[in-house]
């Protein structure tokens, strides 16, 4: 068996709702801007939570949001990927997460009409053919040349993550050249947001949109939905280098887990988180010790963060209370199937930037979250390894290890 190739990140994509573009939302993350708002996408009033992590979208909408985002997310990394003139070489492919179908009320609406037909042939033909799950990596593909068989994730909170895992270990095997990957979802209307109010899972805040993520702080009710998407760019490390592209970051591990411990509550004792984390770094050959920051899932949920920090503390011994962690979902929501993918390019641009971005609202800790989660404001500090985490619904868990790239 040949060794196992190094992958670079050589280009990234983000649609978020902070920004719509990936130096915005560096920028954006370290001055610690909340994307949260009252929610504009259809008329909330009915429901016990108003509030959402919307993308500020004004373009045109292919399909459904998601699948927009997703499509401006991968011509962004493809840019960056090829700013420098030349293409990743190789075969191509995706890998992909991506969010549930909820159907259009206003569609089911008028399926049921007396006398209802199909519409008049459509400008895509596929249009009653496929999901967005499938058409959204067939887009794609077809877009820029990807001949590998696409990938889709549907591990929930876990999926970006799961897709950029995969697609490394694609790439890092020799069965790809290069890969697209990350995730994408938009969850922000009348189906999702109730279905989540039914599970009592969000923030009730409604009052204080920018203030009701706040993972690790005492007095949390919940998480706040998002959306958008983020997609990478992965390639082997040397012939990155030789096509002379930008190396933002090298991705060094990935681990996954299923505790299977309760469908929307994480194992009491961290056990699948903690599984996850142990894993990437099995397959990264770099230990507790080395990692210099962390990406927390960090949902703003009275059940998760106190066992994520758990977790983190079985993992990292009395080294936990010295290492910064950062929650993005305080300022852009929980992105579900986009989270991993999206946290991802935080914690690479801010790795680059030589920052950590800050957990904002965290006015008083939970005083069984009391590790250091950058409160506030943002910091300096010199990361050469960082571990990226995400806990999905039903127990799935995955971890990258992500490295800064060569000097």
């Amino acid at each position: 068996m040949s060794l196992r190739r190094r992958v670079a990140v050589t280009g990234m994509g983000v649609v978020s709702p902070i920004a719509l573009d990936v130096l915005t939302f560096r920028d954006r993350l370290l001055a610690g801007v909340s994307g949260v708002g009252v929610i504009s996408l259809f008329p909330p009033a009915a429901l016990p939570t108003r509030i959402a992590a919307e993308v500020k979208w004004d373009g045109d909408v292919v399909r459904d949001r998601k699948i927009t985002f997703a499509l401006e997310a991968a011509r962004q990394a493809i840019k960056d990927a090829t700013s420098q003139g030349t293409r990743p070489e190789g075969i191509g492919g995706i890998s992909l997460g991506i969010g549930l179908e909820l159907f259009s009320m206003e569609d089911l609406a008028t399926s049921r009409r007396p006398g209802f037909t199909l519409p008049p042939r459509q400008r895509d033909r596929l249009q009653f053919l496929q999901m967005p799950s499938d058409i959204c990596v067939h887009l794609i593909s077809h877009e820029h040349g990807l001949t590998a068989p696409p990938l889709t994730h549907v591990s929930a909170c876990a999926a970006g993550t799961d897709a950029i895992g995969t697609a490394f270990w694609r790439v890092a095997s020799g069965r790809c050249g290069w890969m697209l990957a990350g995730g994408t979802d938009s969850m922000i209307n009348p189906l999702g947001v109730a279905g989540f109010c039914s599970l009592g899972a969000l923030s009730r805040r409604n009052e204080e949109p920018a203030k009701a993520s706040r993972p690790f702080a005492q007095g949390r009710n919940g998480f706040v939905l998002g959306e958008g998407a983020g997609i990478l760019v992965l390639e082997e490390y040397e012939a990155a280098r030789a096509r002379g592209a930008t190396i933002h970051a090298e991705i060094v591990g990935y681990g996954c887990s299923f505790d299977s411990h309760g469908i929307s509550e994480p194992h009491p004792e961290g056990r699948g988180a903690f599984q996850a984390m142990t894993r990437a770094l099995a397959d990264s050959n770099v230990t507790a010790e080395d990692i210099d920051a962390v990406n927390a899932h960090g949902t703003s949920t009275p059940k998760n963060d106190p066992v994520e920090t758990l977790a983190l503390k079985r993992l990292f011994g009395e080294r936990a209370y010295r290492i910064p962690i950062s929650a993005t979902k305080s300022m852009i929501g929980h992105l579900i199937s986009a989270a991993g993918a999206v946290e991802a390019i935080a914690a690479i641009t801010c790795m680059e930037a030589g920052m950590v971005h800050p957990t904002i609202n965290l006015d008083v800790p939970d005083p069984a979250c009391d590790l250091d989660y950058v409160p506030h404001v943002a910091r300096p500090h010199r990361q050469r390894f960082v571990l990226s985490t995400s806990y999905g619904f039903g127990g799935q868990n995955a971890a990258l290890v992500l490295k800064v790239a060569d000097a």
